[in-house]
């Protein structure tokens, strides 16, 4: 049950991610908006991390918007109380001890020093994750852009890098300047005379 969970998690965040890689943004906007939408995530917001990335959307045009709300799925409610737990214990690690308070007993309401080993072991989680959350999206972008660059260059081998579709209003055009028949093979002209000379 577990495990299908986790599949069925990763799976969002692999969908909102490809979902974000078809906006019209480059490669760098896209990793970095979902590198920022991490590190918000982490920090102890109190529900106002939407609120903040609504603000960021609307200030700032080359937020890719969807990559940003896409970090929300990395770290849900439930993975941020594993992260404070985790920070305060970075916090005490580098500012030492707050005597008689373990882990399980850290809140923004109490007392300022641990709030201040919270939030400094809070903070420097977030830049470890949101790092390599660049650069791991940032690979997953130009990997989707190089697919679909592959697919361009396939279809251009093929069909030829001039040569389209033609529309019902068009007629197709030979080699030769005479026209194509429904088969795709070139009548020439003097056919066409003939044609008409035989049907008098």
């Amino acid at each position: 049950m577990i495990l299908s969970r986790v599949e069925e998690w990763t799976g969002r965040v692999k969908a909102e991610l490809q979902r974000s890689f078809a906006e019209e943004y480059s490669s760098r906007e896209t990793a970095g908006s979902f590198a920022l939408g991490v590190f918000i995530t982490m920090l102890p917001t109190l529900g106002t991390g939407l609120i903040v990335f609504v603000a960021l959307a609307w200030l700032f045009d080359r937020i890719n918007r969807v990559a940003l709300f896409a970090s929300v799925l990395v770290f849900n409610p439930v993975v941020k109380w594993g992260v404070y737990a985790a920070s305060f214990t970075l916090g005490v690690l580098i500012l030492g001890p707050v005597p008689g308070v373990t882990s399980a007993e850290v809140s923004l309401s109490a007392g300022p020093e641990i709030v201040t080993r919270l939030l400094v072991g809070n903070v420097i989680l977030a830049v470890v994750a949101a790092v390599p959350g660049y650069f791991v999206c940032h690979r997953l972008v130009e990997a989707y852009q190089a697919r679909g660059v592959d697919i361009v260059e396939t279809i251009e081998e093929v069909v030829g890098p001039d040569q389209g579709v033609v529309g019902p209003d068009e007629k197709a055009v030979g080699p030769d300047g005479g026209p194509v028949d429904a088969a795709g093979e070139a009548r020439s002209h003097g056919d066409d005379a003939h044609g008409t000379d035989g049907g008098r």
